[in-house]
């Protein structure tokens, strides 16, 4: 039976709140890394999914994000947040030495993820991105040269098919329901930028998921990145109708499946 915990360490900018998932003698790490505005608990059933396949599933809540401290949604350097990310990794590391570490990014988390790899790439053994925000983003080119930014709530219908997705976004209280923070735009912008300008993940296999009719995020724009930092063993996969939230989709299970997979391939 799956459990999941808390705990709680000093992050980069303040109190960082962190979740694992256990059930039982893993045979690899998985670290999920959540998107803008949202939280690690959006991902009990994601973590339930790679508990069964055999991980042992982490992550944390992104500071001014979720659990964790800080102004909500405010981020003046993402290299802050990768640090907090590593703090996690290496304490999963501790606890479990010798596993194989697998990170999956979803969305702004995509990011993340990708410039995590770029500098710490040595202990992963395979990166997923679903839905990355990497290359450009049509919101942030959108916001950039604002001075106010617009209080505009975002259409949930653009995350899921399932409309159960978009409801439970609404009515969830850790999620972030206003408009971006400036310093969090430019924070953006420049974490797209050195993502694309430090270049490829090398040899690390990488499997690239997005939905086709991702209005959020769009493909696109993300394969600007995409092309910038593909490395030898690289992979994508388009599901088509499907919107932001691949995990979150009406054939969330064949995802999911996808992901475990190559979860599979790569460790063998």
């Amino acid at each position: 039976m799956t459990t999941s915990r808390e705990w709680e360490f000093a992050g980069t900018r303040g109190a960082i709140t962190a979740r694992i998932w256990a059930d039982g003698e893993p045979r690899y790490v998985a670290v999920l890394v959540h998107g803008y505005g949202e939280h690690l608990g959006r991902y009990d059933h994601v973590a339930g999914v790679l508990v069964r396949h055999g991980a042992v599933v982490c992550g944390p809540d992104h500071m001014g994000h979720g659990r964790s401290a800080g102004d909500r949604v405010l981020i003046e350097d993402y290299e802050d947040v990768v640090a907090d990310l590593h703090t996690v990794v290496e304490s999963a590391r501790g606890d479990h030495p010798g596993l194989p570490v697998v990170m999956i990014g979803h969305s702004m988390g995509g990011l993340l993820a990708s410039r995590y790899a770029q500098l710490h790439g040595g202990p992963l053994a395979a990166l997923v991105l679903s839905g990355p925000v990497l290359g450009r983003w049509q919101v942030v080119a959108d916001l950039l040269p604002l001075d106010e930014m617009p209080d505009e709530p975002i259409d949930t219908s653009t995350l899921s098919r399932d409309p159960a997705v978009g409801k439970a976004y609404t009515e969830d209280p850790l999620i972030w329901h206003g408009p971006f923070k400036k310093a969090t735009v430019q924070a953006l912008d420049t974490a797209m930028r050195r993502v694309t300008d430090h270049g490829s993940l090398g040899a690390l296999p990488t499997f690239y998921v997005h939905g086709e009719d991702d209005r959020l995020v769009t493909p696109a724009d993300t394969r600007v990145g995409v092309e910038a930092i593909r490395g030898g063993d690289f992979t994508e996969r388009f599901y088509p109708g499907a919107r932001h939230e691949v995990f979150n989709e009406t054939n969330r299970e064949e995802v999911l499946a996808d992901v475990t997979a190559f979860i599979d391939r790569v460790l063998g």
